[in-house]
């Protein structure tokens, strides 16, 4: 598979998952999906997560992940899927929130975007259950755990 990725990162990139990581995890949701793919993924503070939020889906707070599919004409037969926009501060509190290692969640959000990307939605509850089978058997794949099994006692 082809992956071209570009990464932009607003702030500092402390703490944040390396590109080889992010680009692995991208790939990861492709897949057998897609052989051939450019994105770019920029990964913001709250209030440009919350601007953009507000803008596109008329939710006036930050959220965790955006997908802004590229709208191509087909017939180019360009790799381009779009772009996703991580809002660093709501992935981290979260992850905290949620006890489970910040890797894991960074993971679980480039994937989750990057399924928005090739045409998975959660807008239905049949949408919802292909777009959270695909992520769990993805990220299992990788060695974490299902993100939506409640494990009682689990601190993953």
């Amino acid at each position: 598979m082809t992956l071209r990725i570009d990464i932009q990162v607003a702030g500092s990139r402390s703490g944040l998952p390396d590109v080889a990581r992010l680009r692995h995890w991208a790939r990861s949701a492709l897949a057998g999906r897609r052989t051939d793919a450019e994105l770019s993924i920029r990964i913001v503070d709250a209030a440009e997560s919350q601007a953009l939020n507000r803008r596109f889906r008329g939710k006036d707070r930050p959220t965790n992940v955006l997908a802004f599919p590229a709208e191509l004409p087909p017939d180019l037969g360009l790799p381009l899927l779009g772009d996703l926009v991580i809002c660093r501060d709501v992935v981290e509190a979260e992850a905290a929130e949620q006890a489970k290692p910040p890797h894991a969640h960074w993971a679980h959000m480039v994937i989750h975007g990057t399924l928005h990307l090739v045409g998975f939605d959660h807008e239905t509850e049949e949408e919802a259950g292909k777009m959270e089978a695909a992520e769990a058997e993805i990220l299992g794949e990788l060695g974490w755990p299902d993100p939506y099994r409640e494990t009682e006692g689990s601190n993953d």
